[in-house]
């Protein structure tokens, strides 16, 4: 065989491959992230509403923006990489994993249409009304009075999240696990809200009032 005719089939072989690894793994956007996601089912679910058992919350919903930081945050460790954070070095590996422009966008997207539920309640009590006069001090500039959070100021909705789920955060953020990077601003400012819980009643408390925020999206979101 000549180099010629060798080297025709060759070409026409690395053009197939590259084809059919284009068709395999597709641009940035809404089909990439929903062909991402499938790495995130085994914690988060198929539907996005989590998994007591495994400590993964619901992200069903959640906003673009605020899931998009929260990977690039696990991605170049500001958060999940204190030594006691299991659930948090858990993350890390599978946020890294969106390695190519436009993943961590793309899985965001898709994260962001599935449709929200209020999660169930896992059987955590507090006063109501104790709560509220708390959430009111100290919640509310940045997570609205609904619960509904501030984009502008890095802060997400609290209405579709389980009280499992935000009891274990802002234990994280107070003991340091979660907020002690220096170029989290945002976490910082968490940080040093939660310290003015004093104790477990105070944060069941905030959390039972923040329950009585979560309703049952309207038309489906």
């Amino acid at each position: 065989m000549s180099r010629k005719a060798y080297f025709l089939p060759l070409v026409t072989l690395c053009a197939a491959t590259w084809i059919v690894g284009c068709a395999q793994t597709p641009g940035p956007g809404l089909a990439r992230g929903t062909q991402l996601y499938e790495n995130c089912v085994p914690c988060h679910g198929k539907d996005g509403m989590g998994n007591v058992e495994l400590a993964a919350p619901e992200i069903a919903g959640l906003p673009r923006w605020y899931v998009e930081r929260q990977l690039i945050d696990f991605q170049t460790s500001m958060r999940g990489a204190h030594p006691q954070d299991s659930t948090g070095a858990r993350m890390r590996p599978m946020a890294k994993a969106l390695y190519r422009p436009g993943d961590v966008a793309s899985v965001a997207e898709y994260v962001a249409t599935l449709k929200p539920h209020v999660p169930e309640w896992i059987g955590m009590h507090g006063d109501t009304a104790a709560g509220r006069a708390r959430y009111q001090s100290i919640c509310i500039t940045c997570h609205q009075e609904d619960g509904s959070g501030n984009e502008a100021l890095g802060a997400p909705p609290l209405t579709r999240q389980y009280d499992w789920y935000m009891l274990g955060q802002i234990e994280k953020f107070k003991n340091g696990m979660r907020g002690a990077h220096p170029e989290d601003p945002m976490g910082a400012q968490m940080a040093a809200m939660s310290q003015t819980l004093e104790d477990s009643t105070a944060m069941h408390d905030v959390i039972a009032y923040i329950r009585s925020l979560q309703k049952e999206p309207v038309n489906g979101r």
